[in-house]
Formats: structure tokens, sequence, C-alpha cells
């Protein structure tokens, strides 16, 4: 399977998935004009890649900001990530935040009480 890049811009955020490693990272801040189309062929990736035999997939998330849509398609990643970790596949989460900013600890916290696969809160 084909890597998968976007460029982040003013608005959107990088996302990069190698699948030979099996890392997908979303950084930047993310408040495109349509959430949804902007993660629609990200979803379309996942669920291809989910599909396949992998190593081990760990999301490494660095945002610091989404606006209520995006907050909305990062919750159809984790839930996508979840189910596969239910059906046995090892996934991780990594959520990178700023230490200075309480409602990003906020939010992550919120994102890791509503899946069961590992979900690690770092600071920096």
């Amino acid at each position: 399977m084909d890597s998968f890049r976007i460029e982040a811009t003013s608005c959107s955020p990088l996302i990069d998935f190698d699948p030979a490693v099996g890392l997908l990272r979303i950084e930047g801040e993310s408040y495109p004009e349509n959430s949804f189309d902007f993660y629609a062929p990200v979803f379309v990736w996942l669920e291809d890649y989910l599909k396949e035999p992998a190593p081990a997939v760990v999301l490494d998330i660095g945002l610091s900001y989404l606006n209520t849509s995006s907050i909305k398609c990062m919750i159809d990643v984790l839930e996508m990530l979840d189910g596969a970790h239910q059906q046995g596949r090892t996934v991780s989460v990594r959520w990178h935040y700023d230490s200075d900013n309480d409602r990003a600890l906020d939010m992550a916290e919120e994102f890791a009480e509503d899946v069961s696969l590992p979900f690690e809160i770092l600071a920096h």
C-alpha cells in the first residue's frame, strides 16, 4: 500500500501516513473550510489500510487547534482505529499538546475516554 500525505496549510494539518512502519501523523491546526471534505480521503485511505494485515499502528497527533467539525472528524478516525483494536489489531494513540494549554489537555482526555485503545497524552 502506498503512503498517504497531505501537506499542511494555514488552516489544515499535515497528514502523513506511512504504512511501512504503521505510523499515522496528523499535525498542525485543523479548521479547513469543509472538514468533512478535507478528511474524506483520510477515511478512505485508513479504511483500506485497516483491511490489510499490517504491523502495529500508531496514531501520532499534534493538533494545536481543531474546530467543531474537525473534532467530529477526529472522533471518526479514533473510532475506526478503536474498532480495529477491538478486533485484535495492535493500535495506539500518542496525543501531543502544549503544556501551557489546559484546554488542549482537556480535549485530549475527552478523546481518550471515548476509546478503549491505549492512549498516551504527552505534554511539550
